[in-house]
This record gives C-alpha cells, sequence and structure tokens, in this order.
C-alpha cells in the first residue's frame, strides 16, 4: 500500500476500513441522506476496491493506477509505451513478495541512507529522458512534472527509496560469491563487444573493457539466480487476483522482476 495512502487512512480510518471490507465484497457506499435517497444509483459512490491479494496483503485498485503513473521515472521503460493495468499489477504483486521476504531476513541491512535517495532523485531529474523535456533539473520544471503525472515529492522519494531496497537486497543476497573466469570476459569482448564496431573504427583494448565486461556478464548471473529465486517466492505465496480483467498466466505463476 502507498504511503500516500496510509496517510489517508490514518485521517478517515474507521470509514476507509469499513470501505475496504464492502469493496473487497464487490459492494459499494452509499451517500445518501435518506433511505430514499440510498436507493438511487446517482447517490452511489464506487471507493477503492481490493484487486488483489499477497500473503493477507491487499492491493487496491488506487495501487495499480499509481503503479502506472510511477512507470515515467523507470529509464528501463524508455521506449516500452505506456504501462498496461496487468503488467503493473504484475509488478506490484513481485513488489509485495519481495518486501515480505526482506523483513523477514534483514530489512535494515537492505535500507538506504538518506545521501543515496537523494542521490537518485537528482541523477532521474537530470538525466530521465521524459525528465529532459520538463527541464526538472529546475524547480519550477520538477513541480510541472509531478503535475502533470500527478505524483507528489514524497511518493516519489518512497519509490525511490524502496527500488535502492530492492537492488541492494539482491546485491546482498545474490551476487557473492559469484566469479566470472577470464576466458568468459574474453568469449564476451571477441564475440559481443567488437562486433558492435564498425569496420575501421577504433576498438578499445580487451584490458581497458574488462571491468565493464565483468560487471555485464555478473548481472546476468544475478538476473538468472533472481528470476528463479522470484518464481520459488511466487509459488510458495499466497497470490489472488480477485479482478478477472488482471489476471494472467504469469500473475498465477510465472516469474519476473516485475519492475522492482
Amino acid at each position: 500500500m502507498s504511503n500516500g495512502t496510509r496517510i489517508r487512512l490514518k485521517n478517515i480510518a474507521y470509514a476507509w476500513t469499513m470501505a475496504l471490507c464492502l469493496a473487497a465484497a464487490g459492494a459499494t457506499l452509499s451517500v445518501a441522506q435518506s433511505p430514499t435517497q440510498a436507493t438511487q444509483p446517482s447517490n452511489t459512490v464506487a471507493l477503492d476496491r481490493v484487486v488483489a491479494v499477497v500473503n493477507n496483503r491487499a492491493i487496491l485498485a488506487s495501487d495499480v493506477d499509481e503503479e502506472m503513473r510511477l512507470a515515467v521515472l523507470d529509464p528501463g521503460r524508455a521506449g516500452l509505451g505506456i504501462l498496461t493495468p496487468k503488467i503493473a499489477l504484475e509488478q506490484l504483486i513481485s513488489r509485495a513478495l519481495i518486501q515480505q521476504q526482506i523483513r523477514q531476513e534483514d530489512a535494515q541491512a537492505s535500507e538506504p541512507s538518506q545521501p543515496e535517495v537523494e542521490a537518485r532523485l537528482l541523477e532521474i531529474r537530470k538525466e530521465l529522458p521524459a525528465c529532459l523535456r520538463q527541464n526538472c533539473a529546475s524547480e519550477e520544471g520538477w513541480k510541472l512534472f509531478l503535475t502533470a503525472h500527478e505524483l507528489t515529492p514524497e511518493r516519489v522519494e518512497a519509490y525511490l527509496r524502496f527500488r535502492l531496497q530492492i537492488l541492494r537486497f539482491i546485491e546482498l543476497r545474490f551476487r557473492q560469491g559469484i566469479r566470472i573466469a577470464p576466458e568468459e570476459i574474453e568469449s564476451y569482448y571477441r564475440g559481443t563487444f567488437l562486433p558492435q564496431f564498425a569496420a575501421g573504427e577504433a576498438k578499445p583494448s580487451l584490458d581497458k573493457v574488462s571491468p565493464r565486461i565483468e560487471e555485464i556478464l555478473l548481472e546476468r548471473q544475478v538476473n538468472i539466480l533472481f528470476d528463479d529465486w522470484l518464481k520459488n517466492l511466487r509459488k510458495q505465496g499466497d497470490v489472488e487476483v480477485l479482478d478477472p480483467t488482471l489476471e494472467t498466466h504469469e500473475t498465477v505463476g510465472g516469474a519476473g522482476k516485475g519492475g522492482a
């Protein structure tokens, strides 16, 4: 559940809890002034609803909507088009499973510092393609960007903090112990790296690009381990999609980072 939702819950806890109970049952809450008015469809307001449950943690329709808006901050989605509700729910399910596992293992070890979050935010504002078009490096441009995408500074910071937490968790859990052999680096250099250069172009030496190639191969190994781990996590967890329009084969038993 998003930080913004939690703030609203503190202000209207009782009313919101009742609304969620009704929403989970597919009902709506009437705001009528009298029994007669309560029967009129025009006076019935459909509140937020639960679209999925992950190990007893509810994912709301508003969470899906917010995830779609937050996708604008994901550099990995550049050129991939608009995030669909199904993919957004997939990401939220994966994120909920990972977050629960982080809490069980060692949440404090994976927690990023405030300077790290601020550095990531600054990087986003200066380098994200969508931000460059709106001059997000300036305060005015950043405010306009947030308004255009219906986001708040607090929600963006929370989103970036959690992404950094996931990355650190992956680093601590999967990266340690992985070794890339020199032969693998040379094979990548000759088979993948060099062919990217046109004939006659200056080609960096193997020694110069070895660290970067090692990083690429290391990331590949980590991704394989992470994907297998997440697949098992989903199999062991209790994931139920309550909205049939958002259910996919991957939601039931598939794997993937889900934009973590």
